[in-house]
């Protein structure tokens, strides 16, 4: 999917690179690279992660990121991100929203897995028939609860011809989730 691209005027190379940014963020989380990660930022970067954590400058983000990093290699699922929206202040100076999801290892997004499972199941002798999908989604959920979708808000600047976040601020989604509705197994 291509971003909203929206205030001053910017070159195409420059909504690319920033893009490109975000895949190295994704790239850099799936795979447990904190150096790559830390690499992204200003030297004086600002981010606040979920719920109020802030973590000022490059050395902070740095322990962070080599603390919680490696912590993941080994979970089911990862976080995949989407440059939604870019909106230029300058040329050199960009807000950018990127939607992270949940994704398993093998690439499948979290929300395609439960879809599949509400538009497969059906109904066994009375009761809700657990869908192969289903199971799976559950037992991710299980395994991995504080993978959750979000948002984060970039601010981006351009310096010798790189781009790197200078502002970061990370949200956990606060909203009603419809119930899932797996019997495993189907007990009536």
């Amino acid at each position: 999917m291509k971003p909203q691209v929206a205030g001053v005027r910017a070159a195409q190379e420059d909504v690319d690179a920033i893009v490109a940014l975000v895949a190295e963020f994704e790239h850099a989380q799936q795979n447990a690279l904190p150096d790559a990660f830390v690499g992204l930022f200003r030297h004086d970067a600002f981010w606040s992660i979920p719920y109020g954590t802030a973590l000022t400058g490059i050395d902070e983000i740095g322990v962070f990121a080599r603390r919680v990093l490696p912590a993941t290699v080994g979970q089911q699922l990862t976080s995949s991100f989407e440059t939604e929206y870019i909106q230029f202040i300058r040329p050199d100076v960009a807000m950018v929203r990127v939607r992270h999801r949940p994704v398993t290892r093998d690439g499948e997004l979290l929300d395609n897995l439960l879809s599949r499972h509400r538009e497969g199941r059906g109904r066994r002798g009375g009761c809700r028939e657990s869908s192969e999908a289903g199971r799976r989604w559950v037992s991710l959920v299980t395994a991995c609860p504080g993978v959750a979708p979000g948002t984060a808000l970039h601010l981006m600047t351009k310096a010798d011809g790189r781009w790197l976040v200078a502002f970061a601020q990370s949200t956990a989604p606060v909203e009603v989730v419809e119930t899932l509705e797996v019997d495993l197994p189907a007990v009536c």
